[in-house]
């Protein structure tokens, strides 16, 4: 049975370059571009209104995003190298500090936060995997080894146990962060991944990139377990939905898919533009019926709702 999405609002030229990464907090929706500023929308009212403006937050704009779970911080990647933390302080997002590892560009791409936010992992261009401690001066205290291929995705497992990471030579590496050391060297995607993501119970990790698939994995044992076929495009972005029913996929056509984990099968397509789709998010939950949330090439964020009954 499919299931049927409505497109609710739409925030016209939220940013006037393409919109790179989208970041979620219980009451918020983050928005990053190849511009200077960071946006913040409330997702409390149907309208989106904006809330507040980071201005000049990164001087040559930012790639990448990530929220803490718990909803009051998030970090943010730009161009330029540069990292910078920022937490939520009487209802108004602050600049919490600095990550520093020669601030040169590429030096840092994709990042992510643990749940509470004390911890960034974060890839680089030549494959490694680094992890900080933001609390009390933002320490390294951590380097994973990979084999050197650029690291073009990465996420934490919300129970905080997992490091995973994707490569541009297809490789998908899961990490014991108690150990330090690699757990699985993960099979099947011999192409750039571009998106990596735990579901909520940390039980499977889904990836995807230029294979044009979502690979899903058993995140302790260490196999494939199922590959989502239908999309005719390389797969940018990956978002789970807080059960972990539904798995959310945005790429490069313009096109974002809903997919139903327990079926092993696309239940939703959407396409609001024929550019690409760089992040999509599941929205916070408002009610019975979930939302999420697609931007991208457009520069515009599309917001989109379950219908009645879906």
């Amino acid at each position: 049975m499919s299931k049927q999405y409505l497109t609710t609002h739409t925030i016209d030229n939220a940013h006037i370059t393409d919109i790179f990464s989208l970041a979620v907090t219980p009451h918020q929706i983050i928005s990053a571009s190849g511009s200077s500023d960071i946006k913040i929308y409330s997702t409390s009212e149907p309208d989106f209104p904006i809330a507040q403006t980071l201005t000049a937050a990164h001087k040559l704009g930012v790639h990448h995003l990530a929220a803490s779970k718990d909803g009051h911080h998030f970090a943010s990647a730009g161009f330029a190298g540069d990292v910078k933390l920022w937490r939520l302080e009487e209802a108004q997002w602050v600049k919490n500090g600095d990550i520093v590892d020669g601030n040169k560009a590429g030096e840092i791409w994709a990042i992510a936060l643990s749940a509470e936010g004390q911890y960034l992992a974060a890839t680089s261009v030549d494959g490694r995997i680094n992890v900080w401690d933001n609390v009390g001066g933002c320490k390294k205290i951590r380097e994973f080894e990979t084999k050197g291929s650029f690291g073009m995705a990465i996420d934490l497992s919300v129970d905080g146990r997992y490091t995973a990471s994707g490569h541009e030579n297809g490789g998908v590496y899961v990490f014991n962060n108690d150990t330090g050391r690699l757990l699985h060297s993960l099979p099947g995607l011999i192409k750039a991944v571009r998106a990596v993501a735990f579901s909520p119970a940390g039980k499977l990790l889904a990836a995807a990139g230029d294979a044009r698939v979502i690979a899903l994995y058993d995140v302790a044992a260490g196999e494939q377990v199922a590959n989502l076929s239908g999309h005719g495009a390389w797969i940018f972005s990956l978002d789970w939905s807080d059960t972990g029913e539904f798995l959310l996929s945005g790429a490069y056509d313009g096109k974002a898919k809903v997919w139903s984990i327990d079926r092993r099968e696309c239940v939703a397509t959407h396409t609001e533009t024929d550019k690409t789709v760089w992040s999509v998010k599941w929205l916070p939950k408002t009610g019975r019926n979930e939302g999420f949330a697609t931007a991208g090439a457009n520069r515009g964020i599309s917001f989109y709702r379950e219908a009645t009954g879906g």
